[in-house]
């Protein structure tokens, strides 16, 4: 068991009536919000973020010991805080803050995910790593070094977050012309944590949402480096257009 699993396990166990998600209905025939407890072991305040990124603006705090609501959650940077280490965070009234100093009774998410928009998902995709999975191997293996797997082979790389060997496409414009119909979200800027974002121009390009805005992509910040992104960059720098996004389809298992 993990540190983040046992910390948050015995924590929380025994107050599952108190503090903890108290999950109620938005309204008849809507997703599920949440609330939970912030805390601090040294008593200081939580930053509240404008994203779900350490370096999104600061637009606030929450003190240790306030009770919050949580209308949605997202992926974002992994942080570690008092109950261990993980990559979500919470959407409250005034921005977004780590999940780990907000006491919920869950590792996983206990809100719906942020966005009006469709949800990424693998069901019946056959893929070996959920769209969560896929989302924290990418912000793991994020690097400003050269690495010369990663150098022009932005298809590759999405297929590796996925946990395929190859992602089976010739390029990433081929992929996107793969992708059935039903899994696209052509021009839709608004892509779920896990969603591939791709672009046309030549062999085109791709890369994966973390979530708020924010992409793992490769070499847009030097060659065989894997950083964060944004459509906006990706088109102002490269001039590629945007084309949509796609749930984790892959050839290399169709």
């Amino acid at each position: 068991m993990s540190h983040k699993a046992l910390h948050r396990g015995v924590a929380r166990l025994g107050v599952v009536g108190a503090v903890l998600t108290a999950v109620v209905t938005l309204a008849a025939g809507t997703a599920f919000a949440a609330s939970g407890t912030v805390h601090t072991d040294s008593g200081a305040s939580v930053t509240v973020r404008s994203g779900p990124h350490v370096s999104s603006t600061a637009v606030g705090s929450v003190a240790s010991g306030t009770s919050v609501n949580i209308t949605c959650q997202t992926y974002g940077d992994t942080v570690t805080g008092k109950y261990g280490t993980s990559n979500i965070w919470d959407k409250i009234s005034t921005g977004y803050i780590t999940d780990t100093y907000v006491y919920t009774g869950s590792d996983d998410l206990v809100a719906p995910l942020c966005g009006t928009g469709p949800a990424c998902s693998t069901s019946g995709l056959g893929d070996p790593r959920s769209c969560s999975q896929a989302v924290t191997w990418a912000i793991n293996h994020k690097t400003t070094s050269y690495v010369a797997d990663y150098y022009n082979r932005c298809d590759h790389i999405m297929g590796l977050a996925y946990g395929f060997p190859a992602s089976g496409s010739t390029t990433a414009y081929n992929h996107w012309l793969a992708v059935p119909s039903g899994y696209k979200h052509a021009g839709d800027t608004n892509v779920p944590a896990g969603g591939l974002a791709f672009f046309s121009g030549g062999a085109g390009h791709v890369m994966i949402s973390i979530g708020g805005g924010k992409f793992i992509s490769n070499d847009i910040h030097g060659n065989g480096t894997l950083t964060e992104t944004t459509i906006a960059e990706i088109k102002s720098k490269w001039g590629k257009p945007y084309l949509g996004w796609t749930q984790p389809w892959f050839q290399y298992n169709h």
